[in-house]
């Protein structure tokens, strides 16, 4: 008989140790190691006496019958994809618990059933009863969705596999499967490999689309499948704020489509709706006349996206100020703030610094660098920004406003929701062309535009009122800021 192999295995990025430590030598984390038995899936002596079997090899050129991608019948969640769901392909589900993970699969799941397909949707955490309650309220329980409450790999597999062949299988959540081959308490990084393996070596196998619902921790990375993102075909973290409607679909991995590509939708009472215009959603209550808001015109993908960004500066007392950033990158919003002071004399040391992005979207490009800063600067010198405007440009670390990608797009987008004017760097003057409807205010350095704001603000400390009287240029030169 063959002896067990024990290791003491991390739960959050499956690391294997020959002896117990406190600390994860691979992720850092403390108090994350689990004895596991990683002997193997079959014992030795059996697998010394299985025989390699010859499969046949098949050129590249070649026709499928059915079509090559199933479509979800929601059109965010089919930009998400890349156009659907690909045939034995795998996909990864996150997002924080309560977001909206089940009822969008729920959702996706019954709009596609509808259309013909079989569609199983495996339960490890509810019972059937529960889903059903589910899909009334979402007034879907007339779909023809195949449902199931069950955690054991073997018998999903043995049960799929009579019939025809499902279409789409929706497994929540992988954290709760088991499988008989390894001996491990169900949620451990061997349970969630292994569970894991022998459901995408029957998606391969059987041309049918899985998808895996993975939960997430408070640090937002997805716990325990972070090992299996490496054999998935794609994942998708679905983000979101819970006091906040809007939800975001983003592409982490995609082995068949783009990954900066975004799906927008908004919670409702009865379930998740498209929003096609993401950008008048975004700016529906913004706040006009507001010194410290700016509108960040951006790029998701093929998408542009505007977006408002809030930035508050306070007086501190305390020797070390703050910096809250919400939506946006802090490291980023370091530089820009280090820029600010080298280069166009605001010393921000002595106030307390907060940024966010409404709406509850995060930012990834370093375009927003150019509507960061003047937000920033507007809220300092108390100097309201034009309401009709929109900025993009990325900072370099000599104060040089760069271009960025797709400007036509951006103005496009902003002259569509009635935006007069444009802040954009100076090289990309020529790139926007005659035709985009929009004023342009083309910068070359982040001085000229820091110069304008705060002489902005003389001119309303002037007009009235005597808190904005000290906040003009000369004041930024002497390094009072």
């Amino acid at each position: 008989m063959a002896k067990n192999t024990l290791s003491f295995v991390c739960q959050n990025c499956g690391a294997a140790y020959n002896r117990w430590q406190g600390k994860c030598e691979s992720c850092g984390e403390w108090n994350t190691l689990a004895e596991e038995d990683t002997s193997g899936s079959v014992p030795v002596s059996i697998r010394s006496k299985r025989k390699g079997r010859t499969f046949a090899l098949e050129s590249l050129a070649g026709k499928s019958p059915d079509a090559p991608r199933l479509s979800s019948g929601m059109t965010e969640l089919d930009r998400v994809t890349g156009g659907g769901f690909v045939r034995g392909s795998v996909l990864l589900v996150g997002g924080d618990p309560g977001i909206g993970k089940s009822t969008l699969l729920t959702q996706a799941t019954s709009m596609m059933a509808r259309a013909g397909h079989r569609i199983v949707y495996i339960s490890g955490e509810e019972a059937v009863a529960q889903v059903r309650l589910r899909a009334e309220r979402l007034g879907l329980s007339d779909a023809p969705v195949q449902l199931a409450a069950e955690t054991s790999v073997e018998d999903i597999v043995s049960t799929l596999s009579e019939g025809a062949v499902p279409r789409l299988i929706v497994i929540d959540s992988i954290q709760t499967m088991w499988t008989d081959t390894v001996e491990s308490a169900p949620g451990t990084v061997t349970q969630v490999r292994a569970s894991a393996q022998a459901l995408i070596r029957f998606a391969k196998k059987t041309g049918a689309a899985i998808i895996l619902v993975g939960h997430v921790t408070k640090d937002g990375q997805i716990a325990g499948p972070r090992v299996v993102e490496h054999m998935v075909d794609a994942v998708l973290s679905f983000e979101g704020e819970g006091s906040q409607q809007f939800r975001i679909l983003r592409a982490v991995k995609n082995r068949f489509g783009p990954t900066d590509e975004i799906g927008v939708f908004e919670m409702t009472g009865l379930g998740l709706r498209e929003v096609t215009n993401p950008s008048e959603l975004f700016l529906s209550e913004r706040d006009l006349g507001t010194p410290g808001t700016a509108v960040f015109a951006g790029i998701e993908g093929t998408r542009p996206v505007l977006v408002e960004l809030q930035a508050l500066v306070a007086p501190t007392s305390l020797g070390t100020p703050r910096r809250a950033v919400v939506g946006w990158d802090p490291s980023r919003l370091s530089m820009v703030l280090a820029v600010l002071e080298a280069h166009c004399g605001v010393k921000l040391s002595g106030h307390d610094v907060y940024l966010n992005v409404a709406g509850g979207l995060r930012i990834h490009e370093p375009a927003a660098d150019l509507a960061a800063a003047a937000a920033l600067v507007s809220s300092l010198v108390n100097a309201q920004l034009p309401t009709d405007a929109v900025y993009f440009g990325e900072i370099s670390l000599s104060g040089v406003v760069r271009p960025v990608a797709q400007t036509p797009a951006r103005l496009k987008e902003a002259a569509k929701l009635g935006f007069q004017r444009a802040v954009l760097p100076e090289s990309a003057r020529g790139e926007a062309g005659g035709d985009a409807g929009l004023s342009l205010n083309a910068v070359n350095s982040l001085t000229t535009l820091v110069a304008e704001i705060a002489a902005r603000g003389s001119r309303r400390g002037e007009s009235g009122g005597s808190a904005e009287k000290n906040a003009t240029p000369a004041r930024f030169r002497r390094g009072e800021g």
